[in-house]
């Protein structure tokens, strides 16, 4: 567990980003607690605003068409979503940063660790949808280049509630794992 102290360092302002992962109104909809999960987000959300906290929004992006992974093979995208399913269930601001992502991992096919080096900042505070997909492979691969993942475990969310729960045991065992609330004092 980190200490008080040491969080409150990591999480200034000027250390920080916060990232919204995957909030996509065909994930939200799909989600074990949509009413606590949106309150924290907000919550989440508004508290980087207010203190100048870049917020970075992700966007599930297909594959063009014969330019997809082997991967594909054995998990097929389960897409098939209309348009406005697509849409993010918050609207990103005029400073916000929306990154087109193909994959579970902020960082791959992504310029999110130029944009973090060349800030200066090493604390990636993760929201978004699914806990145990993107956002732990996300933290686990933050941790791998050097910058520490926080994790808002209200402000996560997945459509398996179990798979929810272990990924942030897991995730607790390495990783800062606080709530939107404790979010919002460290950044009032």
């Amino acid at each position: 567990m980190v200490s008080p102290d040491v969080l409150r360092e990591i999480l200034k302002p000027s250390n920080s980003i916060l990232v919204a992962w995957d909030v996509h109104r065909a994930l939200f909809n799909g989600i074990f607690n949509k009413d606590e999960f949106q309150r924290a987000l907000d919550t989440a959300i508004s508290a980087a605003r207010r203190v100048n906290v870049p917020v970075i929004f992700t966007r599930i992006t297909p594959y063009p068409s014969g330019f997809e992974p082997i991967t594909t093979r054995i998990m097929q995208w389960r897409g098939g979503f209309k348009p406005e399913e697509m849409e993010l269930i918050v609207q990103p601001q005029p400073n916000d940063v929306v990154i087109n992502k193909n994959t579970w991992s902020l960082f791959v096919g992504t310029n999110v660790e130029l944009l973090l080096r060349n800030s200066g900042r090493y604390t990636v505070v993760f929201t978004g949808i699914s806990t145990d997909i993107g956002v732990e492979t996300s933290a686990r691969h933050a941790y791998a280049l050097g910058f520490i993942p926080v994790i808002i475990s209200d402000a996560v969310s997945s459509h398996d509630r179990e798979a929810h729960e272990r990924s942030l045991a897991n995730m607790r065992r390495f990783f800062p794992v606080i709530t939107a609330n404790e979010l919002a004092k460290y950044w009032s």
